[in-house]
């Protein structure tokens, strides 16, 4: 049950509307799911997510700092790195994140298969 009376509608939260908007845009929860393991350069990053281009992979990640969800840190060496980690914001996505997944391995059959197991 949600909480709310069945016999009223309400309106979405403005919070909760630019938070799903956020992590549910294109690309953004797996590069989350990815720095969720400790902090990673640009082309780790890539590698480990396949199909996301490195167009998409810079917008994300300018996306994700600008939220403060992400940090990028220079790594003064020869030559310059950039490594990327999550703020304090950003790890609290973890536990959200984690019962997405929880959720999608009950109800989303991956390609192929029939039914999700329930």
């Amino acid at each position: 049950m949600s909480g709310f009376p069945l016999s009223e509608t309400h309106p979405v939260c403005v919070r909760f509307h630019a938070a799903i908007e956020l992590i549910g845009t294109r690309w953004t929860g797996a590069i989350l799911h990815v720095l969720f393991t400790g902090r990673h350069r640009y082309a780790q990053i890539k590698a480990a997510v396949p199909g996301l281009s490195d167009t998409m992979l810079a917008q994300r990640l300018r996306t994700l700092e600008a939220e403060e969800i992400i940090e990028r840190r220079v790594i003064p060496a020869t030559p310059v790195q950039v490594e990327y980690h999550l703020t304090e914001k950003g790890r609290d996505l973890e536990t959200v994140l984690q019962a997405v997944t929880t959720w999608s391995h009950r109800w989303i059959p991956l390609p192929g298969e029939g039914e999700a197991v329930r």
